[in-house]
């Protein structure tokens, strides 16, 4: 039986940090910064729910996206200069 309350205490653990991330950061959401603790609190519901692993994957995208673009503001901006 330990096994079994092992298991299911790592994921209650899991849901209840990364859920509470999750909301947190969901109430948050108008304050510069918060939005970074959306795929960290992710992340850390993908280590047990599919559903998460896809949105991370979403996430890590627009975040690939967003880095892209503010090289090449910051890269005009320099030439300008």
């Amino acid at each position: 039986m330990p096994i079994i309350n092992n298991k299911f205490s790592r994921k209650a653990l899991i849901t209840i940090v990364g859920g509470g991330l999750l909301m947190l950061t969901l109430i948050f959401i108008l304050l510069p910064g918060t939005v970074l603790l959306l795929p960290l609190s992710l992340a850390i519901l993908a280590l047990e729910y599919d559903w998460a692993r896809r949105y991370v994957k979403i996430a890590q995208g627009m975040l690939t996206k967003s880095a892209k673009k503010a090289d090449q503001l910051v890269s005009r901006w320099k030439r300008r200069k």
